[in-house]
């Protein structure tokens, strides 16, 4: 079958935080935040990965787990740059700050981003990973079909994140998260479109994109059914470690399937990216034109999107076309 190739590709992406969005281009990522007092703040970095530089990073099935290793990292760290323009007013540090000062020898944050990584890890694997197999085994007691078990364990492991989706999705901060997820994707589904970065166009545009976070969540899931269907082994506690140690080999696997899903179109890739974008319709909403102001400033602060028009749609963007609204849509019906 003859690959075809999605018609432009930006290569962005990027996350939401707290009354914000952050973006990555390449090495170079933008905090924009939405501060109490109404003004944008926008941050502009560098961020190498933990095998920047590496041969490992060309490797298939290998390099996904740097990628997604290194999206943690700088996932927390955005998102703890974008809470510190809504922490309270501090007050004399308690007998555990400073516990923790001494301990991390002075760099509190990055041992805070540490521990908070690392339990929001386990958190995740007790009840992503264990927790169904848990219940599995109780309705193996029922069903003596170990195959018919696989599955339903992996039919679990979906249904308890969905479900864990429209639990938080009722809590007020994370709604308005689920907004500026929405914000980041239409932003980049607006220039991938080969529409000039506007407000009006970034509201016309869809909030859903293959390359999502979510969809590479429901490809791990979907990936470890396979994989636990054909990996068995006796051992009530050794099924519980194969699992936590294929996560790398799962990860690895999702990374080359949501990657494929971002470059081509053709009819498979297309069938196995609609569960993502339905899952998507939970993880995000529709933003509101100010939540789109900050997400097109995280965009222009690391992707000139105007020479990717020029380069990818063959026409230059000029400032008294953005206020145009008949060229502007001259434009968009022709793309």
């Amino acid at each position: 079958m003859k690959k075809r190739k999605v018609k432009h590709y930006s290569g962005i992406g990027g996350q939401a935080v707290l009354e914000g969005v952050m973006m990555r281009n390449k090495d170079m990522y933008a905090v924009a935040v939405r501060k109490p007092d109404g003004d944008i703040a926008v941050e502009v970095d560098e961020f190498h990965g933990i095998a920047y530089g590496s041969k490992l990073l060309n490797i298939p099935f290998v390099r996904g787990v740097f990628v997604f290793i290194d999206s943690l990292i700088l996932g927390l760290k955005s998102l703890n740059y974008s809470s510190t323009f809504y922490e309270e007013e501090k007050e004399k540090p308690s007998k555990f700050d400073e516990g923790i000062d001494q301990v991390s020898g002075g760099h509190e944050d990055t041992f805070l981003m540490i521990l908070t990584t690392a339990i929001s890890f386990i958190f995740a694997i007790g009840l992503f990973m264990i927790l169904p197999y848990a219940l599995s085994e109780v309705i193996s007691k029922y069903i003596r079909n170990t195959s018919l078990v696989a599955i339903i364990e992996g039919v679990l492991r979906i249904l308890i994140f969905i479900l864990y989706i429209l639990l938080i999705s009722q809590m007020k901060d994370i709604k308005r998260l689920f907004m500026y997820h929405g914000a980041e994707h239409k932003c980049i589904n607006c220039i991938e479109k080969g529409r000039p970065l506007t407000v009006k166009n970034v509201r016309k545009s869809s909030r859903l994109h293959r390359r999502c976070g979510s969809s590479f969540i429901l490809f791990v899931m979907l990936v470890s059914i396979i994989l636990f269907f054909f990996i068995r082994v006796d051992s009530y506690l050794w099924r519980i470690v194969v699992r936590i140690l294929l996560i790398p080999v799962i990860s690895g696997i999702s990374y080359e399937l949501i990657r494929l899903a971002g470059r081509y179109n053709f009819f498979l890739v297309r069938m196995i990216s609609a569960p993502g974008l339905w899952l998507q319709k939970l993880t995000t909403k529709e933003p509101d034109d100010s939540m789109i102001e900050v997400a097109i400033k995280s965009v222009e602060a690391v992707f000139d999107w105007k020479a990717y028009l020029k380069d990818s749609f063959g026409y230059e963007i000029d400032d008294s076309w953005l206020n145009d609204e008949e060229e502007t849509e001259e434009l968009e019906s022709a793309n």
